[in-house]
């Protein structure tokens, strides 16, 4: 029986995929349920799995566009499983290994007195010194390609371009989630009226609570106190203050929310990716660092869905991982603000008339300004940083153990 394997629909509104690597080869005997290929679409990367056991024929070439629902192979499903591999005996292999024979040597071949290209006369070769040039790079006039006097003469010195290295370059295709992740990108850019606004957070009481309770959180919960919980935390009291941050544009309507998704942004094998943590308002530290590793994990298997990715009302990106010092994320549409956190970094500051070496963050918000008035923009960003310089009260009620589920 012949089986038609036909592109399942990877989520709502997705119309095609693209087959980004086809993982067994025309002819070969998959059994169900084994991934046969990865297929992008325009929100993640997904495996294919075999519906079937038998011989597989693939009608569609890696980088095919597909459409959802067309027949990218057939499963033979009446052929039998093939008996071991079809691997060399050791026999064979030792076949392989020719006995090394005795050398011949070559018939001489009568010497012609040639020059290969680049080569220079006397003369020229100390003209070109003097001009700080190799005669490898000028093609001479002279017999069999030799540089002459006035080749070099008239060779002009390269102005600053450099030589002896490599220009190669190499061209290939932007995956589909690539494209549209750039499509998104600049569609934000074009349609909304961006503004980032700027502040900075002392990260000390966090530090100081981190270490004090980070191993008992650890042993007791089996995943990290992290800063992704301090700043998820925080996000959602600053969105509860001003509504309009957890809002977005429908045409020529405003749509707000009364829960609080929030987007992460995490880098995964195939490029960013942002999977939601849903109604982040009932989370309590634990919950939120036990979702965050969940999702993190499976982003980097390869393994999060289209519907993990799916909504989201506000995202926190952390350039900081990686190094960034300062950056003006771009909303994720059509979410109207973004939070970005950075790299911490001890740096003087003033604290009761003295100076002090604190750990420093810069967070951004980036935000839509057709609904987010400055006001609420700056409001909310410095309502993150006192819940941050204060989570002890403003974040745990003042009591650290039962916030931490101790």
């Amino acid at each position: 029986m012949i089986l038609e394997m036909k592109v399942p629909s990877p989520g709502e509104s997705i119309t095609e995929v693209e087959i980004a690597t086809w993982l067994v080869q025309d002819g070969d005997y998959v059994e169900k349920d084994q991934a046969i290929a990865e297929v992008d679409s325009d929100k993640a990367t997904l495996e294919l799995p075999a519906e079937a056991s038998g011989t597989i024929t693939l009608k569609a070439e890696e980088g095919d566009a597909v459409a959802v629902g067309a027949v990218v192979c057939l499963i033979d499903t009446s052929a039998s499983k093939p008996e071991g591999d079809s691997a060399p005996t050791p026999a064979k292999e030792e076949q392989k290994v020719e006995a090394p024979k005795k050398e011949e040597k070559p018939a001489p071949v009568a010497e012609t007195k040639t020059y290969a290209t680049g080569t220079a006369s006397p003369a020229a070769k100390k003209i070109l010194a003097e001009k700080g040039m190799d005669a490898s790079g000028i093609s001479g006039t002279g017999k069999d390609g030799r540089v002459t006097k006035e080749d070099a003469v008239q060779a002009v010195p390269s102005m600053g371009t450099p030589t002896g290295g490599t220009r190669s370059s190499s061209r290939s295709k932007m995956s589909m989630l690539r494209r549209k992740v750039a499509e998104r990108l600049v569609e934000a850019k074009n349609t909304t009226a961006m503004l980032t606004t700027f502040n900075e957070v002392d990260m000390s009481p966090i530090f100081t609570l981190r270490n004090e309770y980070k191993e008992t959180f650890k042993n007791k919960h089996n995943v990290g106190l992290g800063f992704m919980s301090f700043f998820t935390l925080a996000v959602v009291r600053a969105l509860k203050m001003y509504p309009a941050v957890n809002s977005m544009i429908d045409e020529k309507e405003m749509i707000s929310y009364d829960f609080v998704d929030v987007s992460i942004a995490v880098s995964g094998p195939k490029g960013l990716m942002v999977p939601v943590i849903r109604n982040a308002e009932n989370l309590s530290f634990r919950g939120v660092e036990a979702e965050v590793k969940r999702l993190a994990i499976r982003t980097r298997d390869g393994q999060i869905t289209v519907d993990e990715m799916t909504g989201g009302t506000f995202t926190i990106t952390n350039g900081g991982v990686f190094g960034s010092m300062l950056s003006t994320p771009i909303i994720n549409p059509p979410q109207s603000a973004i939070l970005g956190m950075h790299n911490i970094v001890e740096r003087p500051v003033a604290i009761d008339g003295k100076v002090e070496i604190r750990p420093i963050m810069y967070v951004a918000l980036s935000y839509d300004h057709r609904i987010i008035d400055g006001k609420e923009s700056v409001g909310f960003l410095v309502a993150v940083k006192e819940a941050l310089e204060n989570p002890t009260e403003l974040l745990m009620n003042n009591d650290i153990k039962k916030a931490l589920e101790l």
